[in-house]
């Protein structure tokens, strides 16, 4: 299977092509940027499948990362998703941006928990996690710092993500003890990883929201009907 991954879900941008035979992406290309994914990412795109063999024509499947992330970043990189799809007749499927910033710690989980955090502000984290020695799970969910801790059980905790320091210390304040793995977007190649053996049939590549939307119209600004 050939799989071309995308993710804009958070401050990156970034796209490869990947064979299941395949070790590492045959090729990649990921831009920090916090805004601009839009004008980024469709070229990004176009150079990856020029270094790759067989272009659009030769891809399997579609993988596109679909949240917890910006909104404005997942509706890009879903858009252009579903666009590839539509014009290649090739199926699209969406992965999780916290199961894919888990994926690379589960090649050595060893003991205690493994968790992603995604820093969502206002002191509140998008979380996922999972206990490598009894397979109890934390399914993606958006908690306040201190709540996430309290659910992540006695550790040693593994922590990953743009939430993992806010996390790491409210660990450390309650004595259990926390090591963070990393803090930046999921790697790419572990986006089509997780592409390569999701159902399309349930992995949707639709946007998944944990939260409400911080801006809310105002009362005094609606007109009232007549």
């Amino acid at each position: 299977m050939r799989v071309l991954a995308i993710d804009t879900a958070l401050d990156v941008c970034a796209a490869c092509v990947m064979r299941g035979s395949e070790a590492e992406p045959s090729a990649s290309e990921s831009l920090p940027m916090v805004r601009g994914h839009a004008e980024a990412l469709l070229p990004l795109i176009e150079r990856v499948l020029a270094r790759s063999e067989g272009g659009f024509a030769g891809l399997d499947r579609i993988a596109v990362t679909v949240g917890p992330g910006s909104y404005t970043g997942l509706r890009v990189g879903l858009s252009a998703a579903r666009a590839i799809g539509l014009a290649t007749g090739r199926p699209v499927v969406g992965v999780g941006t916290l199961s894919a910033l888990l994926a690379p710690l589960l090649a050595d989980p060893g003991e205690g928990t493994l968790a992603a955090a995604i820093d969502a502000r206002h002191g509140a984290v998008y979380v996922q996690a999972l206990t490598a020695t009894t397979g109890e799970t934390l399914a993606p969910v958006y908690l306040p710092v201190e709540e996430a801790a309290a659910r992540l059980g006695t550790g040693p905790v593994t922590l990953i993500g743009s939430g993992a320091p806010l996390v790491a210390q409210a660990l450390a304040a309650r004595g259990i003890p926390a090591s963070i793995a990393g803090t930046g977007a999921p790697d790419i190649a572990a986006v089509a990883q997780l592409g390569m053996v999701a159902d399309p049939g349930h992995a949707l590549p639709r946007p998944l929201y944990l939260r409400g939307p911080d801006a809310r119209p105002q009362d005094h600004a609606r007109v009232a009907r007549q």
